[in-house]
């Protein structure tokens, strides 16, 4: 009697699991990405360490043309026209949450007045801290 197979089974490669594996990996990429809300190109200048500045900090950037550009640090910065309005922004952002943390990004070139006027708007504003944004060695520990 001659046995033989009916049916040859042909190699295949499982791919039931596909969907699953690239549904977790969109998850993995969408939990790990994060997005910098301040994308202004400013020569930052030289500090012997900076503390290290907290997540959720509203940005305030001054390039060396004396642009001005403000985030509140959950969407994207944008242009205001001069220092009077960076008073108005910071006083909205502290009527929202009064614990946010203001970062100075000024380029090295900027005028030490223009910084100072900053400050002072952010002062007027009722800010409680803020941090001059360098390029140094990053310690842990902000706020001291």
């Amino acid at each position: 009697m001659k046995l033989r197979a009916e049916h040859n089974a042909e190699p295949v490669i499982p791919t039931a699991s596909m969907a699953d594996i690239a549904f977790l990996l969109i998850v993995f990429f969408m939990v790990t990405f994060t997005s910098e809300v301040d994308r202004t190109q400013v020569t930052l200048p030289n500090t012997g360490l900076r503390y290290e500045i907290p997540a959720q900090s509203a940005y305030i950037s001054v390039t060396e043309a004396g642009l001005i550009r403000v985030s509140n640090g959950e969407e994207m910065s944008v242009s205001v026209p001069g220092v009077e309005d960076v008073l108005s922004f910071a006083a909205q952002v502290v009527a929202t949450d009064p614990s946010r943390d203001f970062v100075i990004k000024a380029d090295t070139n900027v005028p030490y007045r223009t910084v100072d006027k900053v400050i002072d708007a952010l002062k007027q504003a009722r800010v409680k801290n803020i941090f001059l944004l360098s390029r140094a060695k990053t310690v842990d520990g902000a706020g001291g």
